[in-house]
């Protein structure tokens, strides 16, 4: 279980609780084993001798004994609960601390759905078993020992009597735990590929209903839960057919002792409070041997929780800082990529080659080529999102890779392509890369991204509350609230990946004309789709199969380049003649 005792060292901070627990239940222990000597007490001196003292005596402790029981149960339940909440609390974090830590490439291929899995359900299991399971283990040890020594002394051969069927319970816990480990693994797994459908189609439910999917989806997740059912089924009946069994044999012990001990008692050899008592502490020592079939059931799937968790834990990240890492000044924005070549992980061939440009402070390098040419692969590059696979990537002559991440991601603005906004208020997805900035400086970056005057627009300004991914706001002011967020912090490099897709052409060329007083002395990389984005840059890279097929300034391209042309007339085509239109409008 090496799983769960890495688990338990995050209770660290918590062993004063843990500790409390565990003395609690040393008292309520002691307490369960101080009864049965009451009843036979009670049966051989007060019923047997009828001696009333005796009897009110008796149960004066009983009634101190159930109230003292009363108390510590109380505490032994809520400081195990307490260290339990906090061992949950400490994994939640250094989870996601881990996801917030690991590369694009493990996101990449982790699903969503399976990740919340870890984070809610393996980690509420890892809880419960550090919590009330593990207690229950120590407690169930202590009491069948405590329980063991005292029928020793008790009555040694009723005693071997009912331990002659402990191997066969023995037995049966080892299938038991067998069959239970591999079953809780399967089910957890279901679980998260259910979790997987379910994230999957909340967040595109409005592709399912465009498409009128909502069947084939509901066909799917059905699917998904029906293993989910099918596999808790297996695991409930494997734990339904061994407590019967458990019980059926335990219950032949007590048959042995009472015909055995009744015979005793008939004898002369027992008196009747001795049998109570004995027969009172075979149920203490047959509820530890029943409640160790609970922990092995809460242990094996808390294992096979805990392991899962630990794999996120232990992922290794391709991206992180270098042992020898130091911070990257403040930078002008020359970006230089020498003989660049990458491919994701698991790839088979590599996305860009060879790729080569030097793009210098205040320069707009705009970005073009078809569907899977690499554009988006390149600006993953810059922030380090990725790392190269031959080549180097140079910010002012310092390597991406030998440099803190922390500098270098926050001297780059980036507005991507799928804009995500998070619950909060407009003022606070605005200033997500800086939240100390001050309403005016908001102000200044949203009046710059030409959405100021909607904002002010909305019920309550800049403390609008946004819905969940920016649910009650278009799709270009969600884009031009991202632009703004990526102004704010005054980046010398500023990455925009087909940001201005949502607006219409004249929102386009407004934002357009804020981004040039913007750019001056920035360096902006653009990947756009359409042709007044890219026609004033100062450089252009015409990307094909992953190479360099052509890089230069829109005149010089149009006269030599037969790809450029080709781009032009199939993806802005269309749209050229528009733009034109606004921009005499404009002037």
């Amino acid at each position: 279980m090496k799983a769960i005792r890495r688990s338990l060292s995050f209770m660290g901070r918590y062993w004063w609780a843990a500790a409390g627990a565990f003395l609690s239940l040393l008292v309520v222990n002691a307490a369960n084993l101080i009864t049965p000597q009451l009843l036979l007490r009670l049966i051989d001196q007060g019923i047997v001798q009828m001696n009333t003292a005796i009897i009110w005596q008796v149960a004066g402790g009983l009634v101190a004994i159930a109230l003292g029981r009363g108390l510590f149960t109380f505490l032994q339940g809520y400081l195990s609960e307490y260290a339990s909440q906090g061992v949950a609390y400490e994994v939640r974090n250094v989870l996601f601390t881990r996801l917030q830590n690991l590369s694009f490439s493990y996101h990449d291929r982790a699903q969503t759905g399976k990740l919340m899995t870890r984070m809610t359900s393996d980690v509420e299991l890892v809880r419960t078993f550090t919590g009330m399971g593990l207690l229950q283990l120590l407690g169930a040890v202590i009491m069948f020992v405590g329980t063991l020594v005292i029928l020793l002394s008790m009555n040694w051969l009723l005693t071997i009597i009912f331990l002659a069927l402990i191997p066969l319970v023995g037995i049966l816990f080892f299938f038991f735990i067998r069959t239970m480990m591999p079953l809780s693994k399967v089910v957890q797994q279901a679980l998260g590929e259910l979790n997987t459908v379910l994230q999957e189609n909340l967040a595109g439910i409005r592709i399912v209903k465009a498409f009128a999917r909502e069947e084939y989806e509901t066909r799917r997740f059905a699917e998904k839960n029906t293993t989910l059912y099918e596999q808790g089924l297996k695991l409930v009946k494997t734990f339904s057919t061994f407590f019967p069994l458990v019980f059926f044999i335990a219950n032949l012990g007590v048959l042995a002792v009472v015909i055995v001990g009744g015979n005793q008692v008939i004898g002369g050899q027992l008196t009747p409070g001795e049998l109570v008592a004995f027969v009172s502490y075979q149920a203490y020592l047959l509820m530890p041997v029943v409640m160790l079939g609970f922990v092995a059931s809460m242990l094996s799937r808390a294992e096979a929780s805990a392991e899962r968790i630990f794999e996120v834990i232990d992922a290794d990240s391709e991206i992180k800082d270098p042992i020898d890492a130091v911070p990257l000044p403040p930078v002008k924005g020359a970006v230089r990529f020498d003989e660049v070549s990458f491919r994701y992980v698991g790839a088979d061939g590599d996305v860009i080659q060879n790729i080569s440009f030097e793009a210098h402070p205040g320069q707009t390098v705009a970005i073009l080529g078809v569907t899977g040419s690499g554009k988006s692969s390149i600006i993953n590059l810059i922030p380090r999102f990725y790392d190269v696979t031959h080549g180097n990537v140079t910010i002012d002559g310092y390597d991406v890779r030998a440099v803190a991440l922390d500098s270098l991601r926050s001297q780059i603005g980036i507005v991507l392509q799928e804009t995500t906004l998070f619950s909060g208020t407009i003022r606070e997805n605005i200033a997500y890369g800086r939240p100390d900035a001050t309403l005016e400086e908001v102000v200044q970056a949203a009046q710059a991204a030409q959405i100021h005057d909607e904002i002010l627009l909305l019920p309550d300004g800049y403390e609008t509350p946004v819905g969940e991914r920016g649910v009650g706001l278009s799709g270009g002011q969600k884009q031009r609230i991202a632009i703004a967020r990526a102004l704010l912090v005054d980046p010398p490099i500023l990455i925009m990946d087909d940001s201005t897709s949502s607006v219409d052409s004249q929102t386009e060329f407004r934002i357009q004309q804020a981004l040039d007083k913007l750019r001056s002395g920035r360096t902006t990389f653009v990947i756009a789709q359409r042709i007044s984005t890219v026609r004033d840059a100062d450089l252009i890279l015409i990307l094909d199969q992953g190479g360099l097929a052509a890089q230069g300034q829109h005149e010089e391209l149009m006269q030599t380049s037969e790809l450029y042309a080709e781009i032009l007339e199939t993806q802005f085509g269309d749209r050229a003649e528009l733009v034109q239109v606004v921009e005499e409008v404009t002037k």
